[in-house]
Formats: C-alpha cells, sequence, structure tokens
C-alpha cells in the first residue's frame, strides 16, 4: 500500500513540474514582442506583358551524316563527345564492290581511249585524202561519224570514272564542319544502308531556339525583336533575337515556326534542352495577372510560399503555385488573390503564429 502512495505522488509531482512548465512557456510567449514587418498588397495587371511560348534549343549547325551506298562498316574512327575537324574521316564503309567496279572503269578507260586514237588518226587521213579528191564524201563521212562514236565512247567512260570517284566519297564519312559529335548511331561490323543516319556533329557555342507560335499571335512577331529566354532545366533566363519568322503553318497544325538566335553565354546549353521565350508582345487576359517579388517568396524543398497576414496580426504560411517570371517579378497562378496583403520584409525571423507588427 504504501508503494502505491509513491507513485501517485510521483505522478502527481510529474503533472505539477509539467503544468509550470506549461504557464513559463505561456508567460514567454504572452511576453515576448512582436515582430516588425513590412508588407504589400496584391494587385492584379489585367493585361500580361508578354507572350509566352514554348521552345527547344538545337544548335546553329548541326549534320545528320548518312551515306548513298550499302555495305559492312570496316570501322567507326570517333564516339560520342569527340571533338573532329574539318574533313576528318569518321566512318570507314567496306568497297571492295566499289574498287571492283574502279578496275573495269579504268579498264573501259583506256580501251575507250585506244579506239579513239585510232579513229582520230582515221579521221585526219581521210580528210587529206578528200581534200586531195582521193576520197569519196560516203567514206569520208563514215570515217567521221565513227570517230564521233569513238569520242563518245571515251567521254562515257571518263564519266563513269567521276560517278566512282563520288561514290568513294559515301564510303568514307567526313566531317563537313569542325564540331562535336552528337550522336553515334552505327558499330564496326553493322551494314549502312543508304539515307540511314550514321553519325550527327554540331558546332558547340552556338545556339537557336525553334518555338512554335499560334496563329492568333504570329502577326505581332517581327524579325529583329529582342526577346527572354527561359531555360528551365538550369534555371537561367537569356537573350535572344528574333532571326526567322515562317509565313506558313502548312505542316505544322496551325503553329508558325519561330527562330530565335541566342546570345553567346558562359551558362552551359545543350542541344534539346526546353525552353520557354518570352516575347514582349501584350495579351489582355480576364481574370488578371497576379505579380509579386520574387524576393518575398519562401522555398522549401520543391513547395513555394509567402508569408501573409492573419486576423489576429500574427504571420501564416501559404504554400503558392508559381508561373513565370517577368524582370524581378512573378507570377501567382493560385493560392493568393487580388487584394491580399502579403510580407515583403522582416526584422526578425517568421514562423508560423508569431506575432507581427506591420509598418
Amino acid at each position: 500500500m504504501k508503494k502505491y502512495i509513491y507513485l501517485l505522488t510521483l505522478a502527481t509531482a510529474s503533472l505539477f513540474i509539467t503544468s509550470c512548465g506549461s504557464d513559463d512557456k505561456k508567460a514567454v510567449a504572452a511576453n515576448s514582442s512582436a515582430i516588425k514587418v513590412t508588407i504589400n498588397q496584391v494587385e492584379s495587371n489585367g493585361s500580361s506583358p508578354f507572350l509566352s511560348v514554348s521552345g527547344k534549343i538545337q544548335a546553329k549547325n548541326s549534320a545528320d551524316l548518312s551515306t548513298r551506298m550499302m555495305g559492312a562498316v570496316n570501322k567507326v574512327h570517333v564516339n560520342v563527345g569527340d571533338k573532329v575537324r574539318e574533313g576528318q574521316l569518321l566512318i570507314s564503309i567496306n568497297s571492295a564492290d566499289l574498287q571492283a567496279k574502279q578496275a573495269q572503269v579504268t579498264a573501259g578507260i583506256i580501251e575507250a581511249k585506244a579506239a579513239f586514237n585510232n579513229a582520230e588518226k582515221d579521221y585526219n587521213r581521210f580528210k587529206n585524202l578528200f581534200a586531195d579528191n582521193s576520197a569519196s564524201q560516203k567514206e569520208l563521212d563514215d570515217i567521221t561519224v565513227n570517230y564521233e562514236m569513238a569520242k563518245a565512247r571515251l567521254e562515257a567512260a571518263n564519266q563513269m570514272k567521276n560517278e566512282v570517284n563520288a561514290q568513294f566519297a559515301y564510303s568514307n564519312i567526313k566531317a563537313p564542319f569542325s564540331g562535336v559529335v552528337t550522336s553515334k548511331n552505327i558499330e564496326a561490323g553493322d551494314m549502312a544502308n543508304p539515307g540511314m543516319p550514321l553519325i550527327s556533329v554540331e558546332s558547340p557555342g552556338d545556339f537557336e531556339v525553334m518555338a512554335m507560335v499560334p496563329e492568333t499571335e504570329i502577326s505581332e512577331i517581327k524579325k529583329g525583336t529582342t526577346v527572354d529566354v527561359l531555360v528551365k532545366s538550369i534555371s537561367e533566363t537569356l537573350k535572344g533575337t528574333v532571326s526567322e519568322v515562317s509565313t506558313s503553318a502548312k505542316h505544322t497544325g496551325g503553329q508558325y515556326l519561330v527562330k530565335i538566335d541566342l546570345e553567346k553565354t558562359d551558362v552551359h546549353i545543350l542541344s534539346g534542352m526546353f525552353a520557354s521565350v518570352q516575347f514582349p508582345v501584350e495579351r489582355k487576359t480576364t481574370s488578371g495577372m497576379v505579380l509579386i517579388p520574387a524576393d518575398a517568396i519562401i522555398t522549401k524543398g520543391q513547395l513555394s510560399g509567402v508569408y501573409t497576414v492573419s486576423q489576429s496580426n500574427t504571420a501564416l504560411l501559404r504554400w503558392l503555385r508559381l508561373g513565370r517570371m517577368v524582370g524581378e517579378q512573378v507570377e501567382v497562378l493560385s493560392g493568393l488573390s487580388s487584394g491580399e496583403t502579403y510580407i515583403v520584409s522582416s526584422e526578425g525571423k517568421l514562423f508560423n503564429g508569431v506575432k507581427i507588427s506591420t509598418q
């Protein structure tokens, strides 16, 4: 029985200590001074200062190399990422059949040249005989025909040689310009087919953006216009200039192709990266556009929010869904409405429920 009373006494003491600790925390919270903050009121803009469309970055100078002949690949001399110079050999294709054809053409040229030389001698001799009235017109005409035919055969043989030499260029794939190998679709021993892309090369450091603009806005896009290009993967905004505006959407489903030359920058960008192109074209909106300073945004992991002021003058963190950047401001898609207030800056650390006083 004494042991039971002892436990009860401990529980009572613990409850008493806990109660006192709670009262102390309330007292501290009540006596803590409010944090001074600066607030702004959300204003809704009835127009958007830009037209934003999606685009894709690509190198200005790029090539997908293929061949016009069928043959087994002897060797691929480069790998993806290798730097190459103009004229450097990239792929060697087996050309044994082509070499045999070249030998036949060479033999044909020798034969045609011998026949031509013989026909030329006969032609010159009969011209002299005809001039001395020692040969008839019929004989001269026959010799002339033989001479012209021999000349044509020699020309045909030489043209065949040019064709074979041109085909040899497709058995040795060379770099058309200095750049970097970006893809390799074949290995030694594979069969190369006509028109099949074998290897891709592009010049680094010089990029453009391919953007598709809807037909309702294309008339506002002008060549030479300076635009902002937001590269989403690296969260960087680059400057660009409209270099080409398509005048037909026949093959693009009502979307017009616009090319933007990117200014050279130290930022590491690669072909294939997606971008958002912001054209300086004002667009009217029905619901209005909510913009707040980017400095007011609080980021925690993948979430973004802003501190607002509650009815009891305490800080309240509200999560937002954000849109595009407009200069130093960011568009709020949801979570904050026109007329509400938010905290821009504070003289102390903010957290949910902390007392604040507005300036």
